[in-house]
């Protein structure tokens, strides 16, 4: 059985064999879904509560 990752930006869950991965300099590792939430994340540096596409935002918005 495939194990499924969960998107370190949006919080979606994506199957094992896709995706990518990307290690900082502290060691820590963030699995991404897309290059859209790479670039979101990582380049661009913006929070995914403040963008709607994103499960964190539709969880603070449930919250609210």
């Amino acid at each position: 059985m495939p194990r499924t990752r969960r998107c370190s930006f949006c919080g979606y869950e994506f199957p094992q064999g896709t995706g990518i991965m990307y290690v900082r300099d502290d060691g820590s590792i963030h699995w991404f879904c897309s290059s859209k939430c790479r670039k979101n994340g990582i380049k661009l540096k913006r929070d995914p509560r403040k963008l709607k596409w994103t499960k964190y935002y539709r969880k603070e918005e449930k919250a609210t």
